[in-house]
């Protein structure tokens, strides 16, 4: 919300600075995002005087002007502008002064040959208008020399952040309320005399849509002439970023914004019998006055003639109904709607305005007769015409909204003690009553209020926040009980366990575009689509972490990045059983381009594998608590990844604790990267829970009393044997005594029957009461040969 300090003046009788008003609105809670001192932005131009004019020697088109400044020293000055003459007063921009409009700096130049010390300016240039056809043209009598900041009057534009629970600041005389309300001024009341009419309206007005639009006000003024808006009027809208149009447009944008009450004026001449509010037909069409035809239905309300619509009410108005420089007859529309059925409104068209913004906020249902009174007679003041009388159609809900209210409640809610004098002071200052039984009426302008705690934030914020005393909240004694939930302490476990593995943590949006969530979405029920995405590229819900991984590989690799190691941890969204949302917590990690630079111990740069991310994958898991010794490796990655270079680690055949390997070149095709890129994603929610003593303790840990041995073996198995079965089998032979088994080669070649390979295997056995003899070595490895070979392994001879 932007405004002028005079705009606000023009409500608020005060003598407060900028910074004092700054500083209180912060205080209750109006957030002041910005203020912008125009003066700044014009410093280095004068008011001047053209002295002399003649034709550039070299140019037809240019002209060389003398130039008083105001200091007694002519200044030379090429000048292109038609309207440039002897005797002009303008405005000069000096050597070092910023141009507004393009930031160009002004110096001292050659122009075809001929030395010009500055710029005469044009309206465009100085951002006051948007006029380019000459220089800015001043009465004859306006001080030479005289800084055009200062003659000009310019004027301090606040720029606010009102939150979407207060409406009534969605105009300049609400923040002038709560400023006065806070000690800041006097609030200058509304004066709002009412306008005789010439006679009944001679346009039907009345409202089909009660739900939709309970109230339906106006007026017909005859008569107008609709030219330029007087230049105060400019100045406010200009302030508020709105840019001038006409006048009638201009006057009721100029309602909206100082009160908060949206209206529109119609040209009475493109309308056609009775106008009324109803609900828009299933397929009928509108075309706004931003240019584009919308498609309408039911749940609708507009405002429509015999012709057709003319509004989509309480949004915006349509382009062929308009008011135009022809408009010589208006009809007035102040109305109320409903703000549920107006916010559904624009979400379903995806339409925006400053009307929807209050509407569905909700707009003061009591001031329609004093808006439509404002309204009038500034059209009649600056326009003319002759006015009909008021038309009403309905009546806006007029229903006060009580609250019973303590004032003790400021020190136990707000934590501050307030006298009940003083809270009623700061109520009636708001517009609240008090009645003697305590009972809070809220006005109408503030639809916010719902209860006590309501009027206590009211109080409170008005009497200061910062004189709320800190205090602690209480706290038991001894030791405080942890508050990090399982989930969040796996979350912060794998977190620190992947940045010691040298991997580096990366943050990506959760949205995707569609066609990156297309690539990875492996048939989870459908992707989750957002109906008003802020962009293409974040439209869909990322169903795994790996794509916006990719997405910040290909960044980095095209920025000349040679390895990469990212981790990411967040959430997938799936959609679950009935279409439900399916949110699942999972890490995901790419590993790109070069594993090992090229160097002279290592020759050529090694890239990254399939077996580099599986090591990633088992390590994570093992820090997770998942029990990696039971995982199987199997196949169905997905589509995503290269087929004979990946696979999933499982916890039986169904539960899928992790998927890794290569992405597949189709893939790296479409995120755009030319270097190898190895995955892999944990599924961290598939990881199962400790059970029983184990979920709350370790167990002791005891270092064994006797030396561990270790024995090798040397298996024949079939060459599409995966080795970890082979592990997995000789582990479990023998759970007492093995405590680690792992595979230290595998050869294939001379020696090795074909369509087999050699696995030397070595196994860690642990005694635990009495050293091993020979018996009990030879029975351990009958166990480890048998189990081998029911895989269809044997010994080597």
């Amino acid at each position: 919300m932007k405004f002028s300090l005079s705009w606000l003046k023009a409500y608020l009788d005060t003598d407060a600075s900028v910074e004092q008003i700054a500083a209180t609105c912060n205080a209750i809670g109006l957030e002041v995002e910005g203020i912008e001192d125009p003066a700044a932005k014009l410093a280095g131009f004068r008011v001047a005087r053209v002295l002399t004019a003649d034709r550039h020697p070299d140019a037809d088109k240019l002209q060389v002007l003398t130039v008083d400044a105001g200091d007694g020293v002519p200044l030379q000055v090429v000048c292109g502008a038609p309207n440039a003459r002897a005797g002009l007063v303008g405005v000069l921009g000096l050597p070092g002064a910023v141009v507004p409009a393009n930031g160009m700096a002004l110096k001292k130049a050659a122009v075809r040959g001929v030395e010009s010390n500055g710029m005469m300016c044009s309206t465009r240039e100085l951002e006051l208008g948007d006029d380019h056809a000459g220089i800015i043209e001043l009465p004859a009598d306006a001080p030479v020399g005289t800084p055009f900041a200062d003659y000009h009057g310019a004027d301090p534009v606040f720029d606010l952040s009102i939150t979407p629970n207060r409406p009534d600041c969605m105009g300049v005389y609400g923040i002038a309320r709560d400023l006065a309300a806070a000690g800041l001024g006097t609030l200058k009341p509304i004066v709002a005399p009412p306008v005789a009419g010439d006679g009944p309206c001679p346009v039907t007005v009345r409202t089909e849509d009660p739900e939709g639009c309970p109230a339906f006000f106006g007026r017909v003024i005859r008569g107008v002439r609709n030219g330029p808006s007087p230049q105060w009027l400019q100045d406010r809208l200009a302030s508020a970023g709105q840019r001038p149009i006409s006048a009638l447009v201009d006057l009721t944008n100029y309602l909206m914004l100082g009160f908060g009450r949206p209206a529109h004026a119609y040209d009475l001449a493109k309308l056609s019998g009775p106008v009324l509010a109803r609900r828009a037909r299933d397929g009928e069409t509108c075309l706004a006055l931003n240019g584009k035809e919308y498609v309408l239905d039911a749940g609708m309300t507009v405002i429509a003639d015999d012709a057709g619509v003319h509004d989509i009410a309480g949004i915006m108005g349509g382009e062929h109904s308009g008011c135009t420089e022809a408009t010589t007859d208006v009809l007035l529309e102040i109305a109320y709607f409903d703000p549920e059925r107006i916010a559904a409104t624009g979400r379903k068209l995806n339409l925006t305005s400053d009307a929807r913004a209050r509407f569905e906020r909700g707009v003061d249902p009591a001031f329609l007769d004093t808006g439509l009174e404002l309204l009038t007679a500034l059209i009649v003041e600056t326009c003319g015409g002759v006015p009909s009388e008021a038309v009403r159609a309905g009546s806006p809900p007029a229903a006060p909204r009580q609250v019973a209210y303590d004032p003790s409640l400021a020190e136990t809610l707000g934590g501050v003690a307030i006298a009940p004098e003083e809270q009623r002071r700061i109520l009636a200052a708001l517009g609240f009553t008090t009645a003697a039984d305590g009972t809070v009426t809220a006005p109408g302008w503030r639809p916010d209020i719902d209860g006590a705690p309501d009027i206590v934030e009211e109080v409170v914020r008005i009497h200061g926040l910062d004189a709320v005393a800190s205090v602690p909240l209480p706290r038991a004694d001894g030791v405080a009980a942890p508050t990090a939930s399982p989930a969040q302490k796996l979350e912060r476990r794998i977190r620190r366990a992947a940045a010691a593995r040298g991997l580096n943590e990366a943050v990506t949006w959760s949205f995707l575009p569609a066609a990156h969530a297309e690539a990875f979405a492996d048939g989870n029920g459908g992707l989750w689509a957002l109906t008003n995405p802020i962009s293409e590229d974040m439209k869909v819900m990322r169903p795994s972490l790996l794509p916006g991984l990719l997405s910040a590989a290909q960044r980095n690799v095209a920025r000349g990045a040679s390895g990469l190691r990212l981790f990411e941890i967040g959430r997938r969204y799936l959609r679950g059983a009935g279409g439900r949302s399916d949110e699942r917590l999972a890490l995901g990690i790419v590993l790109a381009g070069e594993r090992t630079p090229r160097g002279w111990s290592t020759g050529k740069a090694q890239p990254f594998d399939a077996f580099d991310a599986k090591a990633e994958a088992l390590a994570l898991l093992a820090d997770a608590g998942a029990p990696v010794e039971n995982l199987q490796v199997m196949g169905e990655a997905g589509a995503q990844f290269h087929p004979g270079q990946s696979g999933t680690l499982r916890l039986g055949p169904k539960t899928v604790l992790a998927r890794f390997g290569m992405i597949h070149p189709a893939t790296l095709k479409a995120f755009d990267i030319d270097v190898p890129v190895a995955a892999i994603e944990l599924f961290l929610d598939a990881i199962p829970g400790k059970r029983g003593a184990a979920a709350f303790a370790r167990v002791a840990y005891a270092p064994p009393a006797l030396q561990a041995i270790t024995r090798d073996f040397a298996f024949l198995v079939p060459l599409a044997l995966p080795a970890a079965d082979v592990v997995r089998a000789v582990r479990g032979s023998d759970k007492a005594n093995i405590v680690a088994v792992r595979v230290f080669d595998d050869f294939r070649g001379q020696g090795v029957p074909e369509g087999h390979k050699s696995l030397a295997i070595e196994v860690t056995l642990q005694p635990s009461e009495r050293s091993y003899d020979d018996a009990a070595i030879k029975d351990i490895t009958a166990r480890i040969t048998a189990a081998a070979g029911k895989l269809g392994a044997s010994l080597r001879g």
